[in-house]
């Protein structure tokens, strides 16, 4: 049984409904929570949506021996490529508990960073290879917050240079805003977006309301 939630609003938009999710959010919102409780927690919620998210990788059946007979069992497709793309710096907080639900996945970086002045997302590092099976590849960029929704964009702009299948990108965040979801489904409506929390609204200066602050300073104690 999913504990996603779809979103009315678009196709293939998801809440993660889970107590321990809910509790873990009132940690990282505490403006006084310690930098390693809140890497902690960041982390405990990131193995919760990577288990929730990853329900679309294809799969086969094979046969295992067990000590008594022989079964059937549903497993990954091993011909199937999976990639794990943290979007830095921020997007590294959620990159360990990605690669422990998925440690035969391949992992990407890209580098990217917001204008404070315009809130327009600014490309710093990108050295994604050419996809040799897109159809083949299932690509899960994560990233702590869906704010403006600017990078998230330029991340899949990226990804779909490379050859990635928009259909086969999945986006995981800890909290999203509605400005964030709209920008990013506008803009590439076949991507699947994955999230703990939906919070009000973002404010003048582009934070997602009520939010958690700055994900990246706080994982990082910078």
């Amino acid at each position: 049984m999913t504990l996603l939630t779809p979103i009315d609003t678009y196709t293939d938009v998801f809440l993660l409904n889970h107590p321990l999710v809910s509790d873990s959010l009132s940690v990282l919102r505490d403006k006084d929570t310690p930098c390693p409780v809140f890497r902690q927690e960041t982390q405990r919620i990131g193995e919760y949506l990577m288990i929730e998210a990853t329900r679309s990788l294809p799969t086969i059946e094979k046969v295992v021996e067990t000590p008594l007979e022989s079964t059937s069992q549903t497993v990954l497709d091993p011909h199937h490529h999976v990639v794990i793309c943290p979007i830095l710096r921020a997007g590294l907080g959620l990159s360990d508990s990605a690669q422990r639900i998925l440690p035969k996945a391949t992992v990407h970086h890209i580098g990217l960073f917001r204008d404070e002045e315009t809130l327009q997302p600014v490309t710093y590092y990108n050295k994604m290879p050419q996809v040799s099976n897109p159809q083949q590849t299932t690509t899960f960029l994560v990233d702590p917050m869906l704010a403006t929704g600017g990078s998230a964009v330029a991340a899949v702009d990226c990804l779909k240079e490379t050859g990635m299948i928009a259909s086969n990108i999945v986006f995981v965040c800890l909290i999203s805003a509605p400005e964030g979801i709209n920008t990013l489904k506008e803009a590439h409506p076949e991507v699947r977006i994955v999230t703990a929390a939906i919070d009000r609204q973002l404010n003048e200066v582009g934070y997602i309301v009520p939010g958690l602050g700055d994900a990246g300073d706080r994982i990082f104690a910078t």
